[in-house]
């Protein structure tokens, strides 16, 4: 009896936080499935129409989808190795340093907790066509006589996203490779350099392959950040020129809440969660192969 009055007590203890998750978790994303295979937008609101796989032939014969599509793996190709590579360096930076650790950690996390809103206005103002750089360019150093648009372009409107991306993300990982490297025994060190061993050595055959897990953990986690990203495209180029600066989600919100294309909109969600799944199968595949080897 008293293990029965303790399953219930657990079940009970549970069961609010199972309809939670129930309600704002599994039955959305099984409501936006549904959506994906009807015709739902702004005229369709009150009786939808049954198109079956339409919406996803819609969305893969758009030019556009493939366009926010190349922008999309270009932002996340570039941010994310930029952001793992200079969040171990200042990882061992502060590890080796002999003091001031915690306000080194406190200066490198700082633009992780700063707002993206308004750190994606400041980005905008220092790359606005009448911002700081263009000012520091043309007035003070006299670099080019007329200012760049910088936002205005698909390129460089991307690297200005891409810039702030990898500077918003620094933090974090030095915080996951810093916790990863205190777990690495110093007993290795010291019998590598018994050895010979250079700081070169040390860190390509001891330190990577000691914190393998951690890197695959930030690989995934921040491959899904940069599909995720919206708000630093949406408060600095909004998409312009003619969608050209647009990403996956900044073109989503646009077909759902501009067009009112819901049911394409739908689609594009789950060739997102396709696209993402098949991403974390092939880096999963990849470390379990350099593992092997």
């Amino acid at each position: 009896m008293r293990s029965l009055k303790n399953k219930m007590q657990m079940y009970s203890l549970l069961l609010p936080g199972f309809l939670i998750f129930l309600l704002f978790t599994v039955y959305p994303i099984f409501k936006l499935l549904a959506m994906s295979f009807f015709k739902w937008d702004f005229g369709s609101i009150l009786k939808q129409e049954f198109i079956g796989l339409q919406n996803y032939k819609d969305v893969l014969s758009d030019d556009v989808f493939w366009t926010v599509l190349v922008n999309t793996l270009a932002y996340t190709a570039v941010t994310v190795p930029a952001q793992m590579a200079l969040g171990l360096i200042a990882a061992l930076f502060i590890q080796k340093i002999p003091c001031f650790k915690v306000g080194f950690r406190v200066l490198y996390y700082l633009p992780v907790i700063t707002s993206w809103v308004i750190a994606s206005l400041i980005f905008k103002y220092i790359f606005n066509t009448e911002g700081m750089l263009n000012y520091f360019l043309t007035q003070i150093i006299h670099f080019s006589s007329e200012n760049i648009r910088w936002l205005d372009t698909r390129w460089t409107g991307l690297s200005a996203a891409m810039l702030l991306g990898t500077w918003k993300g620094i933090g974090w990982n030095m915080v996951i490779f810093l916790a990863a490297l205190q777990t690495v025994p110093a007993d290795l060190y010291e019998v590598a350099e018994i050895d010979g061993a250079g700081a070169f050595k040390k860190f390509f055959y001891i330190t990577l392959p000691s914190i393998k897990g951690t890197i695959l953990f930030a690989l995934v986690m921040l491959t899904i950040g940069g599909f995720n990203v919206f708000t630093s495209i949406k408060m600095m180029t909004g998409g312009e020129p003619a969608h050209q600066t647009d990403v996956l989600l900044t073109w989503m919100y646009y077909k759902a809440f501009s067009a009112g294309k819901f049911g394409y909109s739908a689609s594009l969600s789950f060739i997102i969660a396709v696209i993402l799944a098949f991403l974390a199968w092939i880096q999963f595949k990849m470390m379990k192969s350099k593992e092997n080897t």
